[in-house]
């Protein structure tokens, strides 16, 4: 693939990513049509559809499609098709219906699903492009190419731009979610704690405490100490103390009496 045909490619497929929110690896709906053209040709159809969308894909094909492979007798064709993961489009496969009609009731009328659309039928192609918002892959001769985006996919993908513009880049252009008031708590009001005065702590000796309490907890009863009063010794020349001195004088006045 040609360096300016891949840059195209890839910002066709941005446009596809940021406006119509397309996730990897991409649903690729693949018609019979397109299948029996390249194994017609020897063209690798999965690496050919990696290499044109520039990225993983998840080959699908409907029942209605594969029904229209059994009738070619196409062995070939027919295991490529069953190599792709079924997508069950609720048609019975007894009355199946024509692949074109079958993809575009699928497709149609939004893209819900976010298909990428890999095809040789060109009404079907023709008819799609009112749909906004799908790729559109098919082979010329021998090379894949993709289909240019439709005015209806531009028309989309601009008001989609303005809206973010106008409402504000985050806005997915959804209204937004109401949220709920707190609901208020029922009893009185709690007072505001930067009007209320501490307490004042009392300041406790905790070492006087600890020395008043035993080894079971218990308080122990503060002894009354006697004090004692000292006789101060002096001494006489003839030997004596005060105190003996004393005595000896009550002794001789009883004496007297």
């Amino acid at each position: 693939m040609r360096q300016k045909r891949a840059k195209s490619y890839k910002k066709q497929m941005n446009v596809y990513l940021h406006a119509f929110k397309f996730r990897e690896p991409f649903q690729t709906i693949i018609d019979d049509e397109i299948i029996l053209h390249c194994e017609k040709s020897s063209f690798d159809l999965i690496k050919g559809l990696k290499r044109t969308i520039q990225s993983e894909i998840k080959p699908m094909i409907t029942q209605c499609c594969m029904q229209s492979l059994y009738k070619t007798n196409n062995q070939t064709a027919i295991d490529i098709g069953k190599s792709f993961e079924r997508r069950r489009c609720n048609h019975p496969p007894s009355d199946p219906l024509a692949p074109k009609d079958c993809i575009k009731s699928i497709i149609a009328p939004d893209n819900k699903h976010r298909y990428v659309l890999a095809s040789q039928i060109f009404e079907l192609r023709k008819e799609l492009m009112n749909v906004p918002g799908v790729p559109m892959v098919f082979m010329n001769r021998s090379v894949m190419v993709m289909e240019p985006i439709s005015k209806m996919t531009l028309r989309y993908a601009n008001d989609y731009e303005n809206k973010k513009l106008t409402g504000g880049l985050n806005s997915t252009g959804q209204e937004p979610v109401k949220q709920e008031p707190a609901k208020k708590r029922k009893g009185p009001k709690q007072p505001n704690p930067l009007s209320i005065k501490k307490k004042k702590v009392e300041k406790t000796d905790e070492n006087k405490e600890n020395r008043d309490n035993d080894d079971t907890g218990e308080v122990k009863e503060k002894k009354i100490r006697r004090k004692r009063k000292h006789t101060r010794k002096t001494d006489h020349p003839d030997g004596e103390t005060t105190a003996e001195k004393e005595q000896d004088v009550e002794q001789n006045a009883d004496e007297e009496s």
